[in-house]
């Protein structure tokens, strides 16, 4: 069973995700809590699986939440939920330590797989954000591209990364690349290796910063 808790200040919000996640007989809700503070305190007291984090709340909000648990040590998977245009929460809260986004229409099943994926190690990303992402850096907003890094991340590498940006699986891009899924992985951990980023988020949010996700 994957416990879950949901952080949302909007109750009917919070209804509605556990409504749909206890249509999963392998997910359970074990509490809600409508801003950062009390979040905080029901991680401490019983942490679960997965929490699923609104960013916008008044008092404390998602980011004062991911970075309260970082100065704690507790290092719960986190999996925030936006809207169209928290485009740069969503990069704070991927510096933070989140280890995913979806938009807050998402589906049912897609949340109920993004949850798993998360309890299971894995992160998550949405493409429809991670476009708006990548525009942003082509644009040159976010500031321009690291060219030393550029040169030494292979042509592989970048394609691996485009599709870990798009929320492929190792095993969904082994396929769409005709590798073997071993080589999927050498690939990101050699990404991983040489952005100096700690995970597959981190990877691809350092990429997108630096400009090299066209």
């Amino acid at each position: 069973m994957i416990t879950v808790l949901i952080v949302d200040d909007h109750t009917l919000v919070r209804q509605g995700i556990r409504s749909l996640l206890e249509l999963d007989p392998d997910i359970e809700v074990t509490g809600e809590a409508d801003d950062g503070a009390a979040a905080v305190a029901s991680i401490e007291l019983d942490p679960p699986d997965v929490v699923l984090l609104d960013l916008r709340m008044p008092r404390f909000d998602g980011l004062w939440t991911l970075r309260a648990l970082q100065d704690k040590g507790i290092r719960v998977p986190v999996l925030v939920l936006t809207t169209f245009d928290d485009d740069e929460l969503v990069l704070g809260a991927l510096h933070a330590g989140a280890r995913g986004y979806l938009l807050k229409d998402v589906t049912f099943e897609r949340l109920g797989g993004a949850v798993r994926e998360l309890a299971a190690g894995r992160t998550v990303a949405q493409p429809a954000i991670t476009e708006r992402l990548l525009d942003a850096f082509r644009t040159g907003k976010h500031g321009p591209t690291d060219v030393g890094v550029a040169e030494t991340l292979t042509a592989r590498e970048l394609d691996v990364l485009r599709l870990v940006a798009s929320g492929y699986t190792n095993r969904s891009i082994a396929d769409a690349l005709h590798l073997a899924e071993g080589t999927v992985k050498n690939h990101v951990s050699s990404a991983i290796l040489k952005l100096g980023a700690n995970d597959r988020t981190s990877a691809v949010l350092r990429a997108l910063r630096d400009g090299l996700l066209d």
